[in-house]
């Protein structure tokens, strides 16, 4: 939507405020808002990340293998 604002301002010449003034608005908050997404998900990501390194502790835990047929390891025995 920006993009099309924006080459709309430069190639008409024309003022883009007069004409789509709430499409532009709409346009500058979008952009805010996913950078703003963005920036929150690389924090929750370094604090995953920070959480788990300190701790030595893993982010799962196998609690038992449940096969359905017997694996190649057993049928040798």
């Amino acid at each position: 939507m920006a993009t099309w604002l924006l080459l709309h301002k430069l190639f008409s010449g024309n003022n883009v405020m007069d004409e789509h003034a709430p499409l532009f608005t709409v346009a500058a908050v979008l952009i805010l808002a996913g950078i703003q997404l963005i920036g929150v998900g690389l924090l929750g990501e370094l604090q995953v990340r920070h959480f788990f390194t300190q701790s030595q502790n893993t982010p799962y835990a196998v609690d038992r293998i449940v096969r359905i047929r017997p694996s190649e390891e057993s049928l040798s025995r």
